[in-house]
């Protein structure tokens, strides 16, 4: 009989309210296949924890505070955003992960991101198999953008639009009761780089019992200032107020964003961020309505406690179907939703492979997006409204959530090498 090998998990990009979920659904079900998986190893801070084996030995977690990363959000073990680039040009790095895999023993990768995880753990596998030293690569998904192909939605993005979806009615109604001598106009900034799928659920805070007027700025519709303004005063006219949600990848024509600071991210991206006060400004400027502009930022990733249960379902169970896929004998795959019927919504977990997942966005669809570009069809309700139902409260005390942190215990180092970021 083959003895045991240890498993190495991590966690990169910007975290989640429901990522520790798929952690715990990793770390569940790894512990229930001990002849296969000795130890899982988790990462300190995402994949740099493999590069300067510095790893977590949650062998020594009890099964209480396992249990109760299921309800605690942020990164347990710390993220990152620290992206490997190609083979070639990141040789070092990739042979020095297979060095640090070799040394403790590690048979098993998990790595619970988005895009360009996906694509790190692709290459992983790949290195693997040029090194001579086989390496089970899983992508366990996650990003609140929503953007990774083939998956019918992304563990993270149905807790973010519930919150957005939330938000967006109760400051409509709050604006809605001031606007006769105050306030006339609301704006909330969202995330969203490149594609509109957050913006998108505050189209959900209006239906046929809640008419709010709600216009929606989103990175796959070029802005036009000028149709944007005659919107904002049509709905201002007839209703007293209007609330605009816009997303943080809103485009001018030819492709700068509105909130365009200058600067990159740690992955090369432009830095974003103040899409809000120039949406508001320019209201001002041409309407003179008085505003209030917010940024939800942190707050709607961060939000475990109006977590979508949905959401929160689906996070453990990919994170439980990535398991289960490498001990089937899986590589270089990402367990999958594929949604089976809107109403009821039913879905079941299937794979795919990560040369066709890594470095794909998916964007809204045009049939998603109402013709003037500021709001969303019925097909796109019908899309998310699945994604935001349900409610899975973590346990209160004295009036407050109550979440979990983890020991953290480090693993021995082995290596005599210590490797420069």
């Amino acid at each position: 009989m083959t003895a045991a090998k240890n498993a190495f998990y991590a966690q990169s990009g910007g975290v989640t309210s429901v990522i520790n979920t798929s952690a715990c659904g990793v770390i569940e079900t790894a512990r229930q296949y001990p002849e296969k998986i000795a130890k899982l190893y988790a990462g300190r801070n995402g994949i740099i924890g493999a590069l300067t084996e510095d790893l977590i030995d949650t062998s020594l977690e009890s099964e209480s505070d396992i249990a109760g990363l299921r309800h605690t959000p942020s990164g347990a073990f710390g993220s990152c955003r620290f992206k490997l680039k190609g083979l070639e040009e990141s040789k070092d790095e990739y042979e020095r992960l297979i060095d640090v895999f070799k040394a403790h023993n590690i048979a098993y990768f998990f790595y619970n991101g988005g895009g360009d995880s996906a694509d790190t753990c692709h290459k992983v596998s790949q290195i693997s198999r040029r090194m001579n030293f086989p390496i089970q690569a899983i992508h366990v998904p996650k990003t609140i953008d929503n953007d990774l192909p083939i998956t019918d939605a992304c563990p993270g993005f149905g807790s973010v639009a519930k919150y957005i979806a939330i938000s967006t009615r109760e400051a409509s109604y709050d604006v809605c009761s001031m606007a006769k001598t105050s306030t006339k106009v609301f704006v909330l900034e969202v995330m969203g780089r490149h594609a509109g799928w957050i913006a998108a659920a505050g189209g959900l805070a209006a239906d046929e019992k809640n008419d709010i007027p709600i216009l929606i700025l989103f990175p796959e519709i070029e802005f036009d200032q000028n149709a944007f303004t005659t919107k904002v005063k049509e709905k201002v006219e007839a209703y007293g107020y209007c609330s605009i949600v816009v997303s943080e990848g809103a485009r001018w024509p030819g492709g700068k964003f509105l909130a365009e600071q200058g600067t990159n991210d740690a992955f090369g991206h432009a830095q974003l961020g103040g899409a809000a006060p120039v949406i508001a400004d320019m209201i001002k400027d041409t309407l003179g309505y008085k505003y209030h502009w917010a940024v939800a930022d942190y707050l709607q990733r961060a939000a475990r406690h109006i977590a979508s249960e949905t959401d929160v379902n689906q996070a453990y169970a990919l994170g439980k179907a990535a398991v289960d896929m490498a001990i089937a004998g899986e590589n270089a795959v990402m367990p999958i939703i594929h949604r089976m019927s809107d109403e009821p919504y039913i879905w079941e977990i299937r794979k795919a492979k990560l040369e066709d997942v890594a470095n794909v966005e998916k964007m809204m669809p045009k049939e998603f997006i109402t013709n003037d570009g500021f709001g969303i069809t019925e097909a796109c309700r019908r899309y998310l409204s699945p994604l935001i139902e349900g409610e899975d409260y973590p346990p209160y005390n004295k009036g407050l959530p109550v979440y979990v942190t983890l020991k953290n215990n480090a693993v021995k180092k082995i290596l005599n090498t210590e490797f420069i970021l």
